[in-house]
């Protein structure tokens, strides 16, 4: 009798311990998922001033169409992955996706504005100000996001490959998150400073 309740009360602490574990994991994911849909807040208001910038461009900028199709064709690339990654945050593949088509995206607006240095009036313009300002800022907000994010697939991926939590992890397949890691090119490169 004694014995049957002694099994009874392991089995008991066994089980509350495996549910502790499990509703944490439940709570890393939660969170990253939190996490990534602040991400889309900011990225989907980044998406939507692109248009209104690339049509105010258009109107000083008529001979550089190539350019203008390319931050558009660039931008309809990365709100396809944004969709991509909202259906499975954390997903290697989608983080992937989404990380490359922003690259390209910055690339795009970095030659964008890049030309519009040479349309005086196109940078006087005070929409194109005002839209190259609410640009930046979202960009900040999105850096931002992106930490959080980043910081929460880490907690939730530590929290799952510690002992003994790898066991229930591996056990209801809790999978690995991936980080957002959206490359800028122009950050790699080293400034040159020149005296004359």
């Amino acid at each position: 009798m004694i014995t049957g309740l002694i099994f009874l009360a392991v089995v008991a602490v066994a089980v509350i311990w495996a549910v502790g574990i499990y509703n944490g994991l439940i709570r890393g994911r939660r969170g990253f998922e939190n996490a990534f849909a602040q991400i889309d807040v900011q990225l989907t208001r980044r998406y939507d001033l692109i248009p209104n910038l690339v049509e105010i461009a258009k109107g000083y900028m008529a001979h550089e169409r190539d350019t203008l199709e390319a931050v558009i064709k660039a931008r309809n690339q990365a709100v396809s992955g944004l969709k991509n990654a909202q259906a499975n945050p954390g997903d290697a593949v989608a983080m992937q996706g989404l990380a490359g088509a922003e690259g390209q995206l910055a690339g795009a607006l970095g030659r964008l504005f890049a030309l519009s240095e040479a349309y005086p009036d196109l940078k006087a313009n005070q929409n194109m100000m005002q839209l190259s300002e609410e640009l930046t800022s979202t960009e900040n907000k999105v850096a931002f996001s992106r930490q959080a994010f980043n910081d929460a697939v880490m907690n939730y991926n530590v929290g799952r490959e510690m002992f003994p939590n790898t066991i229930i992890a591996g056990l209801f397949n809790f999978k690995e998150a991936t980080m957002l890691k959206i490359e800028d090119e122009a950050k790699r490169v080293a400034p040159q400073v020149k005296f004359n």
